[in-house]
């Protein structure tokens, strides 16, 4: 299979997204993992996918990381449409993908977790070694830009907060050239003060041109940085949102079920056995200085 497809000239070709997928379905046998799904990821905006759990979030994932292919609908990148056969295949046409469990070694330092497997030699023949000057330096320099203040560099990165983990691992995608970065629940574990540390790196890389894939179950995290919305349900597309079409209430309620949550409605309140409709509960006095 080659890895650069000649393009197609379908319609979403000259739509300016970064990535597409038109009626993207997947299968695992008779299981329906994912069935006519599309998306776009544009240059500077954050798409959220959400979903709760079994909704698709990681096959979705998986597809766009070239981690599994899909078996219909079409894939484009850069308008080109295409079939993502591995990881590496991906990162070579420019997406990036962090994962929950970020991937990092935890007892090796912060620079050595930045260029894990790509890490930069110098020398020649049995003098080549790592770059480890090298290494220190752009590590520091690449997340100052990325306004990550790190204590050392030379500290474990499992020394570090859940929230500083999810910057240095965005921060690395961004130096490693990513044109799509897609985050998959960077926000699941940390509490709030976490959330707002790793929800502000986000946007500093829509900011910088990203295109951003930000996979979550809570609306509130999307609401705050996300440009479009897709909303999955049992592998099926529930909604697809512009920021602008939808409020943060509109989309809870989509989310949690939508019309689902209607038929549960207020009850209405309960009537005293043997009481008539309308008829008043009698008030009973009692007299100054007496007790009950």
């Amino acid at each position: 299979m080659n890895a650069h497809p000649e393009a197609t000239p379908e319609a979403g070709a000259d739509s300016g997204a970064l990535v597409e997928l038109a009626d993207v379905s997947k299968y695992y046998g008779n299981v329906r993992a994912l069935e006519d799904v599309s998306l776009e990821v544009h240059p500077g905006e954050i798409t959220c996918v959400l979903g709760d759990n079994g909704a698709g979030k990681s096959t979705l994932i998986k597809i766009i990381a070239g981690l599994h292919p899909h078996d219909t609908g079409a894939l484009r990148i850069a308008g080109e449409e295409t079939r993502l056969s591995s990881p590496r295949q991906a990162l070579d046409r420019g997406i990036a993908t962090v994962y929950q469990d970020l991937a990092v070694v935890p007892l090796m330092p912060v620079w050595r977790n930045f260029f894990l497997g790509s890490e930069p030699t110098t020398g020649k023949g049995p003098f080549r070694r790592m770059d480890v000057r090298f290494m220190r330096e752009t590590a520091r320099a690449e997340l100052a830009r990325m306004g990550i203040d790190l204590r050392d560099v030379d500290q474990p990165i499992g020394t570090l907060s859940g929230g500083e983990r999810q910057c240095v691992a965005i921060a690395r995608a961004v130096y490693f050239g990513a044109k799509v970065l897609v985050l998959d629940e960077p926000t699941a574990a940390l509490g709030v003060k976490q959330s707002g540390v790793v929800l502000k790196y986000v946007a500093a890389a829509r900011d910088a041109g990203l295109g951003v894939v930000l996979i979550t179950h809570n609306p509130h995290h999307a609401y705050l940085v996300g440009d479009r919305f897709v909303l999955l349900k049992r592998g099926a597309m529930a909604g697809s949102h512009l920021k602008g079409d939808i409020d943060l209430d509109e989309l809870t309620r989509q989310m949690a079920g939508g019309s689902d949550l209607d038929e549960l409605g207020p009850r209405p309140p309960r009537r005293r056995r043997g009481a008539r409709p309308g008829a008043r509960r009698p008030v009973t006095r009692t007299p100054r200085g007496a007790t009950r």
